[in-house]
């Protein structure tokens, strides 16, 4: 899959159609099993896993703010692994897999330790061919984490990609702050808000419930909860510690980096211009395909160019002596 074949619909106009549209044509749950790991520190990760053939590549998804493998992205992404014959894992952040993690903290967009303890157990569990994706905040911690990783020679992964990521935390949730942008910032806080009100019950005094019941954006959230519960003094340090855009120069791991410019989530203002990455990132900016979108074809649309740009990335990315020929 090369970029410059995509072509959003002319049925599907605009960012929020071509954002909105791919939750109403999710496609059925790929057959899943469940695995539960434990933590270092007492939580615990659910993992939901498509079986492949014994040696073969696994890729490992980490899902985006409130996602789960339930998100129409995970379907297509596992779905697009298994046809291959590859593994496919959704890690679930703390929270999201459908029962309420043990401690007070959860996930934040910079979380790039918790990725390091996965991957790495990943690898350790028999799966040597790996290749990470990151879609939106699990995008955002996966670049800071690959960027962390430097040049340093036990990467766990072949390859890394990442879709529809808030490079510049502070700059999206601006975004995400006034207009019809406000529309998803309230889908979110929909989850966000009651799973705070359930965890300051467990934890009280960790954050303050008043102001986390009163927030109408996404940044009220992380000022009063978010940041509290992750030690960051406030919203703004959130933002400046946890981005990715500025650490991209640090990426040495081949890194395909997909965005649409009209994603309402990021002004194209705050992308990186090619000239400003490292030889290892690929930037692939198309015209349309809003926010983890890339629908297109005839009506309904099919979800499957995305899935099958970052396998083609991963293939790509395999070590000679096991690439099919």
């Amino acid at each position: 899959m090369n970029p410059s074949n995509y072509r959003a619909p002319a049925w599907l106009p605009g960012s929020h159609a071509q954002t909105i549209w791919p939750l109403l044509i999710k496609g059925p749950l790929p057959a899943y099993r469940r695995e539960r790991w434990e933590t270092p520190d007492g939580d615990f990760v659910d993992l939901d896993w498509v079986d492949g053939k014994p040696g073969a590549p696994c890729l490992a998804l980490f899902h985006g703010l409130e996602g789960s493998s339930r998100s129409h992205y995970a379907r297509r992404l596992m779905r697009a692994a298994g046809k291959q014959g590859w593994h496919g894992v959704v890690i679930h952040f703390r929270g999201c897999s459908g029962e309420a993690n043990r401690l007070a903290r959860a996930y934040h967009s910079g979380d790039s330790a918790e990725i390091d303890w996965i991957l790495r157990r990943l690898k350790a569990a028999g799966h040597p061919l790996l290749f990470a994706a990151g879609v939106s905040l699990g995008g955002n911690a996966l670049l800071k984490w690959a960027a962390e990783l430097g040049d340093t020679p036990d990467s766990p992964v072949h390859a890394i990609a990442a879709v529809s990521v808030p490079l510049d935390l502070a700059a999206a949730n601006e975004a995400l702050s006034t207009g019809f942008n406000l529309v998803y910032a309230r889908h979110f806080l929909r989850t966000l808000i009651p799973a705070a009100q359930a965890k300051h019950q467990r934890f009280p005094g960790h954050f303050n419930l008043r102001r986390a019941l009163a927030s109408r954006t996404l940044r009220d959230f992380d000022d009063a909860v978010t940041a509290p519960l992750h030690g960051f003094a406030g919203a703004d340090d959130y933002y400046a510690r946890s981005s990715s855009g500025p650490l991209l120069g640090a990426i040495r791991l081949p890194t395909l980096l997909l965005h649409a410019l009209n994603d309402p989530f990021l002004p194209p203002a705050a992308l990186p211009r090619p000239e400003q990455l490292p030889a290892a990132v690929r930037l692939e900016l198309l015209a349309q395909g809003g926010h983890v979108g890339f629908v297109h074809g005839t009506p309904p649309g099919q979800l499957d160019w995305m899935p099958a740009r970052v396998i083609a990335h991963f293939v790509g990315n395999l070590p000679d002596a096991t690439r099919v020929r």
